[in-house]
């Protein structure tokens, strides 16, 4: 499955949420990849918790991660700010 990861390819905690965070190092010769986890930093990853690689993305098995990794996991979106609302693309008057 190693061979089908790339560097900078985004990372899910499942298939179909946001991504939160992206592969940083591939490590050929040994069962493991460095993550970025958003708001916690670079993780080592064992390959066997890619739950699957597909259109870039890596998935994860939280079921195969450790305590620190899930955590961050869960605190990847903590700095973003939830009232913050998106300018409408479409209005195109200016007011």
């Amino acid at each position: 499955m190693l061979e089908h990861i790339r560097e900078g390819s985004m990372v899910f905690a499942s298939d179909g949420e946001e991504g939160i965070g992206a592969v940083r190092e591939l490590r050929p010769g040994s069962s493991e990849l460095v993550i970025y986890v958003e708001n916690g930093g670079d993780f080592v990853v064992p390959v066997s918790a890619v739950r699957a690689v597909h259109s870039d993305k890596v998935v994860l098995n939280l079921d195969r991660l450790d305590a620190e990794v899930r955590d961050a996991i869960r605190h990847a979106r903590d700095s973003e700010d939830p009232y913050y609302v998106s300018p409408d693309s479409t209005d195109e008057s200016g007011e």
